[in-house]
């Protein structure tokens, strides 16, 4: 006897959000707020609630048009990645029911982007949120931690004999790149600006620190990897990481981001790895173990409400943003 499959359906409890969106490219003002339709849910697509959004210098690429994925129509919500509660799931999804906690990433392929009260992403581009992360925290780390953890264990293929500089470890991903390394056994260095930055990277257990701009910073990092550095993960470029990238041993790897400007110039004996996050339902289960591994703490420099996106895009224009901004959608 054939059994019935269950129907999509909608428990949101209105038929329009709001939502943080672009009528046009340009700067951080024409980020605005919107009453739209709450995305339909698909077969595959789990409705979420959403808490917490994470806000990302390529977001504001796409709103000055310097990026272009996914959706074009105007309007346009951004962002990427976020955390909520579920509050449907289309019909031939199994793994979550309504009121779990979950954690998305999905880049250009969701019907809205994740400044919004819903999204729909595919259910491939949905965990459960960890146990030892809020919302708030879940919402501020999931590209950010899929991006750091495949730098470390898919690309550099980390262990307890490689040293490793994290270079650029304060933002966003490298807080979270240096304690997946530290999980490894490997031998973390980091780098970070006097101050606020430093703090922050001792407070997360990481103790080998140096500014990578002043004038002895050779010498520093000689003295905290007198063999040679195996492997750096760079989250920046320039003339500072070139400096660094002298320090590799023979057949060294440099692992980075595509996107970093300027881009690590390629040199005899060392291998350049750029590369990009991979979402889909492995890549979060293997981030959910690596968050219980390491015990992740995730910096948040700022959570802003939804109705401040603009001003959460002008803060992160002006650079040196440690850890993650976050906008606070409920």
């Amino acid at each position: 006897m054939a059994t019935k499959k269950k129907k999509a359906r909608s428990r949101a409890p209105v038929a329009t959000m709001k939502a943080a969106a672009i009528d046009k490219t340009g700067p951080p003002e024409v980020l605005t707020i919107h009453t739209l339709p709450i995305p339909k849910v698909g077969p595959k697509d789990v409705l979420i609630s959403l808490l917490a959004a994470g806000v990302g210098i390529w977001d504001a690429q796409v709103r000055k048009g310097e990026y272009s994925v996914g959706r074009k129509r105007f309007p346009r919500v951004l962002g990427a990645d976020g955390a909520g509660i579920v509050a449907d799931v289309g019909k031939d999804v199994a793994r979550f029911k309504e009121g779990d906690r979950v954690w998305a990433y999905e880049w250009g392929g969701s019907k809205t982007g994740f400044y919004a009260e819903y999204v729909a992403p595919n259910e491939k581009n949905v965990a459960h949120a960890p146990d030892g992360l809020t919302l708030i925290e879940a919402g501020a780390a999931a590209v950010t931690g899929l991006t750091a953890l495949q730098g470390v264990d898919d690309h550099l293929k980390l262990d307890k004999s490689d040293t490793i500089l994290v270079f650029g470890a304060t933002g966003a991903v490298g807080s979270l790149a240096v304690q997946f390394a530290k999980r490894t056994g490997a031998h973390v260095i980091a780098t970070a600006s006097p101050g606020r930055a430093e703090t922050t990277l001792r407070e997360i257990g990481i103790e080998q620190v140096f500014d990578p701009r002043a004038a002895d910073a050779s010498q520093r990092l000689r003295s905290f990897a007198p063999g040679g550095l195996n492997a750096i993960l760079a989250f920046a470029g320039g003339d500072d990481l070139e400096r660094c990238i002298d320090q590799l041993t023979a057949n060294g790897r440099v692992a980075y981001p595509n996107g970093i400007e300027p881009e690590p110039r390629k040199r005899p004996k060392v291998r350049m790895i750029p590369y990009d996050a991979i979402e889909g339902r492995a890549a979060f289960e293997r981030l959910n173990r690596a968050v219980t591994e390491s015990r992740l703490k995730v910096v948040i420099e700022k959570v802003y409400k939804l109705e401040q996106a603009a001003e959460a895009h002008a803060r992160i224009e002006q650079g040196h943003v440690v850890g993650r901004i976050v906008l606070q959608i409920r």
